[in-house]
């Protein structure tokens, strides 16, 4: 049986081929080297070191917390979304290397020690809240080495789809399926802020103070520009007032209704067709108070008359900003690249895979998804050169940490010869230069 395991393949359509399987000693993701090396720049994982509240016993402490918690993120940053992968991966030198610990000399947590984590440890209480802090806490650590002047926050909902009796779904007639309707806060760099898991059948802006206010708690003491953007599913007084108690400039969208309409009657006389087929955009802008609202608030109404239809597209943003109407609308439509993140995060990690019955246990899986997102976008924003800087996150997926490599194990060292295919010898190089620049102390 061992020959056999050891004799090449053929291929019938060219002799000459040969066909050799060498198991775990050649694999892929082996670029999650550079993602472990941006976490040790960072401080990242670490943290959780003193944070999480270990109550497992015996046996059960084979690995470290720490060591589970980085296999649960790099699973994930990998593509791997479910624990059922962990029974292989626990096997694989890519992983064994970034978890560290016993892993590196032994193997990774397996299906059920991953499983047991994330659905008994991970899910008590305060556990749970540690998990939900540790994006920001990831985001402060990144703006300590990388300050930036302003801050702009979009807010925006999902839909992740269920199945069978999981606890907390239920049918959302809006996506139209049986589903959760997550809520999802990201900043101007993309940097998911806070993430939560809400029932299917809530509205848009159901506990929106749950997100909210942690976040904008964490930069109320710093002197930079702060500004909000939703969609009209978070048009509700209570949150303008909130923004504006707190110094927040914010746009947001509001539905059209009649008593709107009545300010910009005079933009909806049709003009004259543009024999160049370009649209007809106006704007207007005016002092508005609706029956729930304590005080009037500016609404800016963007008017666009597109030659092949019969009525125009009309839209109004209630805002606290004093800026021009057509740069009030250019800054609100940039909202949009929220929803890209959010579809990143779909495609790139799968994170609406939450399969688990209980609420509590889609709930960590949710917050560790957040965290390998954010980990995964750290690295694009901070470390990749110029060349490739415009990469998605799915693209640093599949070019960057797929790297096929040779796992070579010596006495003092491991080796990991890697395939220079989408990424060359000088790229990851350039790659490791830029996160040892952010090892640097920061000065004061």
């Amino acid at each position: 049986m061992g020959k056999g395991r050891r004799e090449a393949l053929r291929i019938d359509v060219d002799r000459s081929v040969k066909v050799e399987f060498h198991g775990a000693n050649v694999r892929a993701d082996a670029g999650l080297l550079a993602f472990r090396e941006l976490d040790e720049a960072l401080c990242l994982t670490g943290m959780v070191t003193d944070l999480l509240v270990d109550t497992r016993t015996g046996l059960n402490t084979r690995h470290t917390l720490l060591a589970q918690f980085r296999q649960s993120v790099y699973s994930r940053l990998a593509g791997y979304e479910d624990t059922n992968d962990a029974e292989r991966l626990c096997l694989d030198p890519s992983i064994r290397q970034v978890v560290g610990e016993r892993a590196k000399e032994h193997k990774a947590a397996s299906t059920s020690q991953m499983g047991r984590f994330e659905t008994d440890v991970l899910t008590q209480c305060e556990n749970l809240r540690v998990l939900m802090e540790l994006s920001g806490a990831w985001i402060d650590q990144v703006s300590r080495q990388k300050p930036s002047k302003k801050l702009i926050l979009d807010l925006d909902s999902s839909v992740s789809p269920t199945h069978g009796n999981q606890e907390g779904t239920a049918y959302n007639g809006h996506f139209e399926c049986t589903c959760y309707h997550p809520l999802f806060c990201f900043n101007q760099h993309g940097d998911l802020e806070r993430a939560l898991l809400r029932k299917g059948n809530v509205h848009t802006a159901d506990d929106w103070r749950s997100v909210l206010e942690p976040i904008i708690a964490r930069y109320r003491g710093r002197q930079i520009k702060k500004y909000f953007r939703g969609d009209a599913g978070f048009a509700i007084p209570e949150l303008y007032e909130f923004l504006e108690e707190e110094a927040f400039v914010y746009t947001i969208r509001l539905k059209a209704n009649a008593l709107l309409k009545q300010h910009i009657e005079h933009l909806l006389i049709r003009p004259e067709v543009d024999v160049n087929g370009k649209p007809d955009v106006r704007y207007h802008d005016f002092e508005y108070q609706a029956a729930s609202w304590n005080i009037p608030r500016r609404v800016v109404a963007k008017v666009t008359w597109f030659v092949d239809q019969l009525f125009p597209a009309v839209g109004f943003i209630v805002t606290n900003l004093n800026w021009a109407p057509r740069r009030v609308t250019h800054f609100y439509n940039q909202r949009g690249t929220a929803e890209q993140w959010i579809k990143e995060g779909k495609y790139a990690l799968n994170w609406t895979r939450l399969s688990c019955h209980g609420f509590a246990d889609n709930q960590v899986r949710l917050q560790l998804f957040a965290l390998a997102y954010n980990l995964g976008n750290f690295l694009r924003r901070l470390a990749l050169p110029r060349s490739i800087s415009h990469w998605s996150l799915r693209t640093l997926q599949t070019k960057l940490i797929k790297i096929g490599a040779k796992v070579v194990r010596h006495a003092r060292y491991t080796c990991f010869q890697m395939a220079e295919v989408s990424v060359s010898r000088n790229l990851f190089a350039a790659i490791l230069r830029r996160i040892r620049r952010l090892m640097q102390p920061v000065p004061v």
